[in-house]
């Protein structure tokens, strides 16, 4: 088995851990925010697996899929929950376990690609670059990995993450969407299917460079300090988890962005917009007319969903590498032997 298997493998497994934990959180937070508000009909909400974001629109007051009378859960009339842990005793008990995992299966079919070209580009980039854990000319090497590993991903994901933000939004069909693309490429060419590609690419590729930057730095201090090729996955879960921290916060302007982009995708606000308005452009504009806080709205739910997030899949993901590794080394002495 090749090295760049191994590593589609180790990624595909973190991809799969994390939205198994991760979407029950986001189901139980979903549930509790209609218990205390309820949904209007029309209104989007934010449903995250770990791994993306999805807006979804609610039909005729309940949670449904963008695009689809299939409904993201089942609602029980009277439901009713008094926390997070009532919520996590209820649902399985009333509703059925599978409930917690309401709307994963679509989500991978975009997350889990999207996972393996990005850790899978950065390992290979990494060791195409020479990096070695501890060594003073190995410290920017992870920034220009991790940067260049999210690039890639961003080109080629971009466009079906842009379609699959307007079809959530604007709850629009497959045959709606495919009319506003049409739309889209006569009044602004090919390059509009990448609309939005410049605040993700603000947005990702920092995250990702100072993301990798800081955690193969907490990890090369570790390994260092205690002597060792490799550190426990609790430590891997830690550093994961700071790291994304830290990153999620300093990007979130480019986030919010990338949304009013992409949605704007086959409208006429679209197409009449100036085409010299750029990231930074946008970013003043908003600053401007409503003030710091709107550059930085949704910043806690962005913490508690990334954190989480990015330490679960780091520390799944340097897991299987290292159980690989281990069977790579006992493959090797049983062959000299």
């Amino acid at each position: 088995m090749s090295e760049v298997v191994q590593q589609i493998i180790a990624s595909c497994s973190g991809a799969l851990v994390t939205s198994l934990f991760m979407t029950p959180l986001d189901v139980v937070k979903i549930r509790l925010q209609a218990q205390t508000k309820g949904f209007v009909k029309g209104e989007c909400f934010i449903y995250c697996n770990g791994l993306m974001d999805h807006v979804c629109t609610c039909l005729n007051g309940d949670p449904a899929t963008a695009g689809s009378q299939a409904k993201l859960w089942k609602r029980v009339p009277h439901q009713q929950f008094t926390g997070m842990m009532d919520a996590f005793i209820k649902i399985p008990k009333v509703e059925g376990v599978r409930t917690l995992w309401s709307g994963l299966n679509p989500t991978l079919v975009m997350a889990v690609p999207n996972t393996v070209v990005y850790f899978t580009s950065y390992d290979q980039v990494k060791r195409r670059l020479g990096f070695v854990n501890g060594e003073q000319n190995s410290k920017l090497i992870p920034f220009v990995s991790g940067a260049t590993a999210r690039a890639v991903a961003i080109t080629v994901i971009s466009p079906l993450e842009l379609i699959r933000t307007k079809i959530q939004s604007e709850q629009m069909t497959y045959q709606q969407t495919k009319e506003a693309i049409k739309f889209s490429l006569r009044t602004s060419g090919v390059a509009s299917l990448w609309r939005g590609w410049g605040p993700l690419m603000w947005r990702d590729v920092p995250f990702s460079a100072v993301y990798f930057t800081l955690y193969e730095s907490m990890k090369g201090y570790s390994m260092s300090y205690h002597n060792t090729d490799h550190i426990p996955t609790w430590e891997s879960f830690l550093y994961g988890g700071i790291g994304g921290s830290i990153c999620a916060a300093l990007t979130l302007p480019f986030d919010v962005v990338k949304t009013h982009r992409q949605i704007e995708l086959g409208t006429h606000a679209a197409a009449s917009s100036s085409r010299n308005q750029t990231t930074f452009t946008r970013i003043s504009k908003l600053y401007r007319t409503q003030g710091l806080a709107s550059l930085f709205t949704g910043l806690g739910p962005r913490l508690l969903k990334v954190a989480p997030a990015c330490a679960i899949m780091i520390s799944s993901y340097e897991y299987c590498k290292r159980l690989f590794s281990e069977y790579n080394l006992k493959k090797s002495l049983d062959e000299k032997t």
